[in-house]
């Protein structure tokens, strides 16, 4: 299995053996249930539809309850294929637990980075502003000045560093290192940080 998901916990520390402190950041990593299998015969590929977390049934479509109840699985709330792997032991409703990761293993993190909001220019591009009020600018110290040109070509450019919707973008943070399982609260601890604020989902691949 390459991956699963999991819910970042938020950060703490840990000693390593010569004493050296490591930042970690701790992962609620599944459990995960086997909602679907694709096959190349059916679908052409191969992979294992994953489900994390705890979805309301009142929240279904019928069929999609249907399904779930046919296989005798609870409905997930976040689902995610992962891909490119031999999926012949696997079937429906089986579960995947942190297990599948050992300590030291490289590993890579995709989540949502932190949501700020409408942002000006100066916290969103990192602009210096107009030049303070001996400028004539008495009230627009953080504004980006002019945009547009002249007669021609009369327009803005697209691209133009301009204020705006700042993060909650799909991040993917390589070079993690699994610092430490634990099985029996399936957690792990991933050195570093992780994209994405406390409780959002995360997606961890091998």
């Amino acid at each position: 299995m390459p991956g699963m998901l999991g819910k970042k916990i938020g950060m703490t520390s840990v000693y390593a053996e010569g004493g050296e402190i490591i930042p970690v950041t701790v992962l609620q990593t599944g459990p995960c249930n086997v909602v679907a299998i694709r096959t190349k015969d059916k679908d052409g590929y191969e992979a294992l539809q994953l489900g994390y977390g705890v979805k309301k049934e009142k929240q279904l479509t019928n069929p999609v309850s249907g399904y779930y109840k046919k296989h005798n699985i609870s409905p997930a709330a976040i689902l995610k294929e992962f891909k490119d792997f031999d999926v012949s032991e696997y079937k429906i409703g089986d579960t995947v637990l942190v297990d599948i990761f050992n300590e030291g293993d490289p590993i890579k993190i995709t989540g949502k980075s932190k949501g700020k909001g409408f942002q000006g220019v100066m916290k969103r591009h990192g602009f210096g502003g107009v030049g303070g009020r001996t400028h004539g600018q008495g009230d627009r110290e953080r504004a980006p000045g002019s945009i547009g040109q002249s007669s021609y070509p009369s327009r803005v450019f697209k691209g133009t560093k301009m204020a705006g919707r700042t993060g909650y973008k799909k991040f993917t943070h390589t070079g993690s290192e699994v610092v430490k399982v634990i099985p029996e609260k399936n957690l792990l601890l991933v050195k570093g940080a992780v994209p994405g604020s406390v409780n959002s989902i995360v997606e961890i691949n091998k």
